[in-house]
């Protein structure tokens, strides 16, 4: 599974962070998905490989400006590039009706179907590859977090039983790894007698703004990987007594105590700089995550991309 930042910062962009977009797709497929869709975001989507050709799904986590203000520009871009194919939208009540009333006061034109889900009324939805769950959070307007499951059926021929059948390497083999029953020098071979299947499962929550990260409890259970904002730091997020969004030492205690073998964290306060000596950085959220968190942790810039190999490890391209 693979996951592009697209924007990082919350509330407003900065110079070197637009506002909350990320795609996830399957590990070297052109087919994706997007959570999120800040302004700016169908700009940024410019400066990677992603086409909106091959947008298979948006999933909006809340109705706040800096998480879907970039939607409606993006949906009329795809049919401007001539889009056809139906396109998936989850996201909370109001989506749609803002849609459509865009339609109408702005001769919005987009020449593809639209298929509504309302994230109150899902359980589960399968998007390409993904089986997708969700759970509400706690924010300022309803907000949800989006759990991508990915099932990966490994195949093994038992190569040493069929030697001891004394069956050498041929097109034999190849045609019982394809799971097809055949006749050689009157022996019946069944596949299912040569061939192993392993199901690899792979998780990845994507959540929208939160202030009660134990809200996730279920959610997490077996994840490889959690996307969570960290807006704050402790100090910062008691001065600033804005309810609704984390601050990095809240996440990374739920992280530790769900054993979560890797944590990322994103939309950071526009406060925060890059300059590690700047006397508010993005490097004491990293501080205060670390002294809490044994995990692997890693704060998301924009266009970071981050691949969930075979046995669950990160590889940050």
């Amino acid at each position: 599974m693979d996951i592009l930042f697209l924007g990082t910062s919350a509330g407003v962009p900065t110079r070197k962070r637009n506002v909350t977009a990320i795609a996830v797709s399957e590990n070297q497929s052109r087919n994706w998905c997007l959570v999120d869709c800040g302004e700016g975001t169908q700009q940024q989507l410019l400066r990677t490989h992603l086409s909106l050709h091959n947008l298979q799904a948006i999933f909006i986590t809340h109705i706040h400006g800096d998480h879907c203000y970039g939607l409606i520009g993006l949906l009329a871009s795809a049919g401007m590039s001539g889009r056809k194919t139906p396109l998936r939208i989850v996201a909370p009540q109001g989506i749609r009706e803002w849609i459509e009333a865009t339609k109408r006061h702005t001769q919005l034109f987009i020449p593809y179907e639209l298929h509504f889900t309302e994230v109150e009324s899902l359980t589960a939805i399968n998007v390409g590859p993904f089986e997708v769950h969700t759970t509400e959070l706690s924010h300022r307007v309803p907000s949800y977090a989006y759990r991508f499951t990915e099932k990966i059926i490994r195949t093994s021929l038992d190569t040493d039983k069929l030697k001891l059948q004394g069956i050498q390497p041929g097109p034999v083999w190849g045609k019982l790894r394809q799971g097809q029953d055949i006749t050689h020098e009157g022996q019946q071979l069944l596949s299912q007698d040569f061939v192993q299947q392993e199901v690899q499962v792979r998780k990845i929550v994507v959540c929208g703004d939160n202030d009660h990260p134990q809200l996730l409890q279920s959610l997490c259970q077996d994840c490889d990987v959690l996307v969570h904002e960290a807006t704050y730091t402790q100090d910062i997020a008691a001065k600033a007594s804005d309810a609704g969004h984390s601050y990095a030492g809240l996440i990374a205690t739920f992280a530790e105590s769900m054993q979560l073998p890797n944590l990322i964290l994103t939309h950071f306060s526009p406060r925060y700089q890059s300059d590690p000596e700047a006397p508010c950085s993005v490097e004491h959220i990293r501080r205060e995550a670390y002294a809490l968190y044994s995990g692997n942790l890693y704060l998301a810039e924009d266009f970071d991309h981050y691949q969930l190999m075979q046995h669950g490890e990160i590889k940050k391209n």
